[in-house]
């Protein structure tokens, strides 16, 4: 397919999606295949669990906060 054909056809997309009122927009994310992204999760994933142990206020909030999910799925 040529590349002008598949340019007016992104263009006519982007453009009925500024139509509809969308806009498009740029975010940056982590790097899921860089060299140390699992071990980094795993550190601050262990760090945030351990100082979650240590704050009982924190944990009687998710406690109660678990136990009113009341119509959540209906």
């Amino acid at each position: 397919m040529e590349a002008s054909i598949i340019n007016a056809r992104v263009q006519k997309h982007r453009d009925a999606l500024r139509k509809a009122g969308l806009r498009p927009v740029q975010i940056w994310v982590p790097d899921t295949r860089r060299p140390g992204f699992a071990e980094e999760c795993r550190r601050q994933s262990l760090a945030v669990a351990e100082s979650d142990k240590a704050d009982e206020q924190l944990e009687r909030l998710m406690d109660e906060t678990a136990a009113d999910v009341d119509g959540w799925t209906e």
